[in-house]
Parts: structure tokens; C-alpha cells; sequence
């Protein structure tokens, strides 16, 4: 099957091109710069681009699509732009090129108006309650999603929640960075029970809904380990992993969520391009459970997941790797090379590689 997979450079999204690849697809990847992802071909472009997007969809037969402005701040023209707009003419296009078969790439934020989840299904899409930019358009973009199938084009939706790997910039890299300089509070001291996903794992389970669309066209699935956690608990095995102290300083969780409003208000009306340290949507995934019952989605895909959380962590600190100074005898501050295509994304989930567009990566 010839599949188009869109924000292929970011670290699900090349993870899945890559899945595709073993498994002997024919791999098209459609983002703005080169995902580097040995075996795709590579085709330059931006879902806010109506030629770009039909020269990526000619001859696909499934798209899977992660393309998104991913970021705790910002403005929201330019999330509805890439999330909404750049969906829409993307479902257009396909269907109008005769493509069968479009994953939807979501996140269980579309669903969470700020209460605690405990042990729910994907909840319907509600873009008048969820919280921030984000995953508002993205709420609005997977109902268009799911308004768009029919049996001649089948639209599923995959909520992947929270995931996370080697090479991620947006969860672990930040944790690590704010950890090793005192910035990391635990909210009510860490005790929020909440459930994330290792990237393999979110892949693989993406993958699936595209050869089962028999079975889950029409519908939305949260994806998860399955293994809910307090948080705090999972921050210190990610610093452990890294080599950093864990936070200890808590923080009241209605604090940080009032001052993440704040914030977020001030870094939008300054225009400022890097993350705000903290939102009130951040303070929100981090002050409250948020978990999902995951027996319909296993069912469903014939799927589980085959890293469990501690194998991850595990994976995690290989990819770190003590590395010691031989002098001192003390470990020095040291990063892993990513694996094969992962490179660093800038705040719309876009990376930088040398490989040229419109050519396989060998």
C-alpha cells in the first residue's frame, strides 16, 4: 500500500513512517522540511498549501496524518491555519484523489474540559470545552475528520496520550532541562495518577487502525500504556533516566494553574517564540488524573502494548548513557544520539536535516 504520512519529522511521526517501512509499505512523508526516515520519500511542503497537499496525496492509497502546531502558546489564527484549515484541505484533497483509508492523529486533550479523567473511553471531540488553542483546533479538526467518513473514505481518529521516548524534545528533553535547574515543581506533590505512552507503542497502535479500518472507521480510540502512574513518580524515573536530580518542591495546583493563565497571556501578547514555563493547561496535566480505560481500543485494533512503562525508562537511560568523566570519575552531562531520522523540532513540530525533498532516503 503507497501511504502519505504528514509531519513525519517529529518523533511519532517518523517512528510510524519508519513502522511503515519495515512492514514494506510504500512510504511517502509530507511535512516542511525532510523527516530523514530511510526508505520514504521525502515531499516538501505545508498543509496550508493547496498544490503542495495535492502533489502529496497523488497515489496514495492511506494517509496517515500528524501534521499539527503543537505548543503551549501562541496565537490562534495560526493554530486554526495548520490544525483546522490544514486538515480540512487535506481531507478534501484526498477524497477527491480517490484515497481509501485516512488515520486521524488527535489527542485525548480534544475531550478534557480541565476535570479529572479516570478510567474513561474517548469521550466526543468538544472544541467549546476543551482548554488552550491546541487542543481546541484540534477538536475542531477531528470533527471534521469523522464528519468526512463514509464507506468509499474511511476517517479514524487515534488519540495517543502523552507520549514520549528517546529523542522527544517536547516531554522529556523539557523535563530533564527545568529539573537540572531547580525549575520543576511537583503540583500536589506529584500525586495525580495519570497514564502516558512509549512512542513504539503509540506507532504501532496508529498503524493498526489503518489495517483495521473495517473495524474502527467512524470512531475515535485513546491510546495509552495502560499503566496509569502518579505523575511524580514518573518524573523522577525520567530524570533518573537522565541523570538529574528529581524535583522534591511542591506547588498548590490551583497556584500554578492561575499563574499559567498569567503567563500564557503574557508570552501570546509578547510574541515570544520560545515555550512559556508554565500554562494553565500545563498546569492542568500535571495537577490532575487523567487515565482511559483501554479494553475497547485493544479490541478493537488487536493490539497491545509491547513496551511496558519501566522498559521505556529503561531505554530512556540507555539512550542517555552514563557517560563518566575519566579524571573525576563523576558523570558528565551527556545526549544520546537520536535514532536514525529523529532531529529537533522548532515550535510548529517541524525539524532540519540535510537530505533534499522528493527523494527515497537511502
Amino acid at each position: 500500500m503507497r501511504v502519505l504520512v504528514t509531519g513525519a519529522s517529529g518523533l511519532l511521526g517518523s517512528e510510524v513512517a519508519r513502522l511503515l517501512v519495515r512492514q514494506g509499505h510504500d512510504v511517502a512523508t509530507f511535512q516542511r522540511r525532510p523527516s530523514g526516515v530511510a526508505g520514504a520519500t521525502d515531499i516538501c511542503g505545508s498543509v496550508t498549501d493547496q498544490a503542495a497537499v495535492l502533489r502529496a496525496v497523488e497515489g496514495a492509497q492511506g494517509i496517515i496524518h500528524l501534521a499539527a502546531k503543537v505548543s503551549f502558546a501562541g496565537r490562534a489564527e495560526d493554530f486554526h491555519a495548520i490544525n483546522v484549515a490544514g486538515t480540512r484541505r487535506l481531507l478534501d484533497t484526498a477524497r477527491a484523489a480517490g484515497v481509501r483509508d485516512v488515520v486521524f492523529v488527535s489527542s485525548p486533550s480534544v475531550a478534557n474540559s480541565g476535570q479529572a479523567i479516570a478510567g474513561l473511553g474517548a469521550e466526543p471531540a468538544d472544541p467549546q470545552r476543551a482548554h488552550g488553542h491546541y487542543s481546541r483546533t484540534k477538536a475542531e479538526a477531528e470533527l471534521l475528520a469523522l464528519a468526512a467518513d463514509s464507506p468509499d473514505f474511511r476517517v479514524a481518529a487515534v488519540r495517543p496520550h502523552i507520549v514520549w521516548g528517546p529523542g522527544d524534545t517536547q516531554l522529556v528533553e523539557r523535563v530533564l532541562a527545568r529539573a537540572k535547574s531547580n525549575r520543576l515543581p511537583l503540583l500536589d506533590a506529584g500525586a495525580a495518577l495519570i497514564d502516558t505512552t512509549y512512542v513504539d507503542n503509540a506507532a504501532s497502535a496508529i498503524v493498526a487502525a489503518l489495517h483495521r479500518m473495517d473495524d474502527v472507521h467512524g470512531r475515535a480510540l485513546v491510546v495509552s500504556n495502560g499503566e496509569p502512574r502518579p505523575i511524580g513518580e514518573l518524573l523522577a524515573g525520567i530524570c533518573a533516566a537522565g541523570g538529574v536530580q528529581a524535583p522534591s518542591w511542591t506547588v498548590p495546583g490551583a497556584v500554578a494553574r492561575a499563574a499559567g493563565v498569567v503567563v500564557e497571556k503574557l508570552w501570546t501578547w509578547s510574541a515570544r517564540e520560545e515555550e512559556p514555563p508554565m500554562t494553565g493547561f500545563l498546569a492542568e496535566q500535571l495537577s490532575t488524573a487523567h487515565w482511559f480505560d483501554q479494553r475497547e481500543t485493544r479490541r478493537l485494533l488487536n493490539w497491545t502494548p509491547a513496551v511496558t512503562l519501566d522498559e521505556g525508562l529503561a531505554r530512556l537511560a540507555v539512550y542517555y548513557g552514563p557517560v563518566m568523566d575519566a579524571n573525576t570519575g563523576a558523570r558528565a552531562d551527556h545526549k544520546g544520539s537520536a535514532p536514525t531520522g529523529m532531529n529537533q523540532r522548532d515550535s510548529q513540530g517541524i525539524s532540519f536535516s540535510d537530505a533534499g525533498c522528493g527523494d527515497a532516503v537511502p
